[in-house]
């Protein structure tokens, strides 16, 4: 369950599907630092990342770790995110709240307790990292230094880690006009 694994699996996911690479490749959050570890392999056309950190500690203690995303899954209710998320529909609540029953403790405990590393791409296809604003995986001095490796940042003001919650027009118009 490490970043190069998951690596692995996409790739062969990948080719099992089609030998061409892909015209367009997204990723959100790990999902994103996986597409970044993976770019060479699959050499998309055009890459769009979501918030997505390209670098991960690694080694964290598992039973801190499981006792957070423990508490986080637990609060991912309908009645929680209404409470902390007044802003999303109905709709985004009862999808982010089904998408938190499926999510997996014991596989996220075994990815931040793996090895870290730094898939942070020196050459990309044409990419586009869309983060929310503010952001926790995504600051400021992490945009600029992804601005100079030639990727293209945008930023959603007021959204969430998945800003396609209540800002779906936003986060469509960030990837719609080039990707």
């Amino acid at each position: 369950n490490s970043v190069s694994r998951v690596v692995e699996l996409v790739v062969e996911a990948w080719n099992t599907h089609s030998t061409d690479p892909p015209m367009l490749a997204m990723g959100h959050s790990y999902g994103g630092t996986v597409l970044a570890a993976a770019l060479d392999r699959l050499r998309p056309q055009s890459v769009v990342f979501i918030d997505s950190p390209f670098t991960k500690r690694g080694g964290w203690d598992p039973s801190v770790v499981r006792a957070e995303y423990a508490r986080s899954k637990a609060a991912r209710t309908a009645d929680g995110l209404r409470e902390r998320r007044p802003f999303y529909s109905e709709r985004d609540i009862e999808v982010e709240s089904r998408a938190a029953e499926q999510f997996d403790v014991e596989t996220a405990v075994a990815l931040a307790v793996s090895d870290g590393g730094d898939w942070t791409p020196s050459a990309p296809p044409r990419s586009l990292m869309v983060r929310p604003s503010p952001s926790d995986y995504i600051t400021d001095d992490i945009a600029e230094d992804l601005r100079r490796r030639g990727i293209e940042v945008r930023d959603i003001p007021g959204a969430e880690h998945s800003v396609w919650y209540s800002h779906f027009e936003d986060f469509i118009a960030a990837i719609d006009d080039r990707y």
